[in-house]
């Protein structure tokens, strides 16, 4: 049986190239009628885990809409078993020098960024605290983003990432995600993928 582990953002990110619409509504509507084919044709299974569902639905006001829930009622809702579940040393090894490395990256930012706000503040004279705010809020709004690119950007920045790499790797399916920090930990630790492109012009082949 082919089974798929879908991410939360493929049905968010319009630039991860899935290419079945245009809006979220679009891409969730198509997917369930591309699914629920599928499903009469062959044997074969979309799995979710809750954290990852819970992420999903954060996104709608209203959760109780159809398309929300015709869409839903197509997917497995699986929890990967986490107890029974075994790491190598070496993927531990990866892990904790990625974090350290992260971790230092995101110590030089902070310390470059506090320079440059010391430098700005010196050249003026803050008389109010929105004089203070327009001009330290871009070197904060600065480090925020170079901060997040260090620190997050190709990791796995939450357990609902970890989940569904374990869930692929426990049921051997395919991960299917835009996340680059999932996808390339999923190869850390040999799971099969799917990009959002290919599983897309497959669905609706």
């Amino acid at each position: 049986m082919e089974r798929y582990v879908l991410d939360t953002n493929l049905f968010f990110n319009m630039e991860g190239g899935l290419g079945i619409g245009k809006t979220t509504e679009d891409v969730v509507i198509v997917l369930t009628k591309a699914i629920r084919t599928v499903k009469a044709n062959r044997q074969v299974e979309f799995l979710m885990p809750p954290r990852i569902i819970d992420e999903f639905l954060s996104f709608f006001e209203d959760k109780s809409q159809g398309f929300i829930r015709d869409f839903l009622s197509t997917i497995t809702v699986k929890s990967p078993d986490l107890h029974t579940a075994q790491l190598s040393a070496a993927i531990v090894w990866q892990i904790i020098d990625d974090v350290r490395n992260r971790n230092y990256r995101g110590q030089t930012i902070a310390e470059e960024e506090i320079v440059q706000a010391a430098k700005q503040m010196a050249q003026q004279s803050l008389s109010d605290k929105k004089q203070f705010e327009m001009v330290l809020g871009p070197v904060v709004k600065r480090f925020r983003m170079r901060y997040r690119q260090a620190t997050r950007f190709g990791f796995l920045d939450s357990v609902a990432d970890l989940e569904l790499i374990m869930l692929a790797k426990e049921i051997e399916g395919f991960l299917v995600s835009t996340d680059e920090g999932v996808l390339r930990w999923g190869r850390v630790f040999g799971v099969k993928e799917m990009s959002a492109p290919v599983f897309g012009k497959k669905m609706i082949e």
